[in-house]
Parts: structure tokens; sequence; C-alpha cells
């Protein structure tokens, strides 16, 4: 879709206004297949197939971010070339936004967009059986989320272990007492439905935990390199397979554009980390 087809968006702030305006430059000319997994205009992906010389079969389907309010799939086109020509099929996702649609729908969205993907990625030469999730800020929570809830699999008529591993970058991953978030997220609904916890992918670590690879920029919010320092903390005291990977001279929207760039520092460890698993 083109960006002003959209439905109107929260206006953006000075920082998201100049990520916008680069991420839409470097996805510029990028084309891949759309297909609509919902009726919603945001409940559409985009697939780009891996190059056929070095597939390998993984899957990577990613996540946008933007405070859970804004955003589009197009914004991640970018990370297309380095990972297809890794042999990686890339899918970028997109999902229903706040203040509208509060939660569940955007999660809701990220799961159905991954049971199409399941269903559907070996006529794009994807291996369904090995499907990772990712995202950015915002996309990076609900990639982290996914992978450990465990009571959505069996109603998409999806297998429990669907999900390889999550990769996710610059992600939230509570919002409980002590997330250090400025302001309460809009997405989470009215107070009293109790979405904090419900929201929170810490809620939901396990010694079962499919693998994660956790990043961000060493110059990201302060509060989301504490909150990717603890998730990894709690991650290990359980017993699940978890790295972190600091991203050198990366602030937050710098930390996402690492992730299109071939040899910078996400995309070679992202997909050794994912052969590996």
């Amino acid at each position: 879709m083109r960006i002003e087809d959209y439905p109107p968006q929260e206006p953006l702030g000075e920082f998201a206004q100049k990520y916008h305006d680069e991420a839409i430059r470097r996805s510029e000319g990028l084309d891949g297949a759309e297909v609509a997994y919902g009726d919603d205009p945001y409940q559409r992906l985009i697939v780009f197939a891996a190059d056929g010389t070095a597939r390998s079969g993984d899957v990577l389907v990613f996540l946008h971010g933007g405070g859970w309010t804004n955003g589009y799939k197009e914004w991640m086109s970018f990370m297309a070339p380095a990972l297809t020509a890794a042999g990686i099929t890339f899918v970028t996702a997109g999902y229903r936004l706040a203040p509208e649609h509060t939660f569940p729908a955007g999660f809701e969205d990220a799961l159905a967009a991954i049971a199409w993907v399941h269903g559907n990625i070996a006529g794009h030469g994807g291996d369904p059986a090995r499907i990772f999730v990712g995202g950015h800020s915002a996309g990076g929570h609900y990639a982290a989320l996914m992978a450990l809830r465990t009571d959505w699999q069996a109603r998409h008529g999806v297998p429990a272990d669907i999900i390889r591993g999550a990769l996710p970058i610059s992600g939230t991953f509570y919002f409980t007492e002590g997330s250090g978030l400025s302001v309460r997220p809009r997405f989470l609904g009215p107070p009293a439905e109790g979405n904090e916890v419900k929201a929170s992918p810490m809620t939901y670590v396990r010694s079962d935990a499919p693998p994660m690879l956790v990043a961000h920029g060493d110059q990201d919010f302060p509060h989301l390199m504490r909150q990717a320092e603890e998730f990894e903390a709690a991650m290990r005291t359980a017993g699940a397979d978890v790295e972190r990977l600091v991203l050198p001279g990366r602030n937050h929207g710098s930390a996402s554009f690492a992730a299109g760039e071939a040899d910078g520092p996400w995309v070679v460890p992202a997909v050794s980390w994912m052969r590996r698993h």
C-alpha cells in the first residue's frame, strides 16, 4: 500500500517523524508480495522471498515500532535486501493501532499474521518449521509476547512450537511498576482491564521458551536498556536460551536501521544466530 492510502494516524513527534522519513527513504523501490490476512488496511503483510542460490528455508516475520499508535509495515522493507541475500525469507507485517484499537487487538493481528505465514510461506520458498519473529520497539514487544505465550497456538490452528525463536530490538518487556515508562501506553486500554500484566512478556518467562536474541543500542532509551538487561536475567534464571546483543553507537532509531545493514552490527550475528537455532 501507499502510505497516503492508510487511515490517518496519531501526529508524529520530531524523533518519530525523522525515523519515518528515513525508514521510507531506505525502503523506497523495494517491492515484495503484499498479502491481506484480514479485512482492515493494517492487516496486511509483505513477503520478500530469499535469493534462490542462498535460500536456507529460514523465515523472519518482523513487526514495526511506533509506540503502538503509529507505524507501517512498509517502514521495515529496508531490512529485506540484506536478509534475502543471506537466504532468509523476510516478512514485514502490519497490525491495528491504538487508540482506536487497544490490547489485545494489535497482538491478535500479529498472531493472525504468523498463522498466515505458517500456512502459506512454503509457496514463497520458506520453511514453515523455521519461522522466527522479531520487531523493533512496540513490534519487539509483540514479538517477545507471542513467543512466550502459549494460549494462542491451538485457536489459530498452528503447532505449539511454531516460533523457532524471537529477535526483539529495543523492545518493552514489562509495563508494571518500575517499567520506567514516562506515560502509560494507550494501547493498554482502561486501567481497570489490568492489561499491564497480561501484555508484559516478563509475565510469561519460562524455562522452555523459544530462544531469544534480545538487541538494543548502547545509546537507546535508558528504560529499554534496563528492561532488556532485566529480561535477559529473568530468562537465564528460568533456564531459557537467551542472548543479549548491544549495538555500539546506536540509539533507538538507528538500532532499527542496523537491521538492514548487511555488514552491520545486527544482521551478521542475527543471521548466524538463526542458523544455529
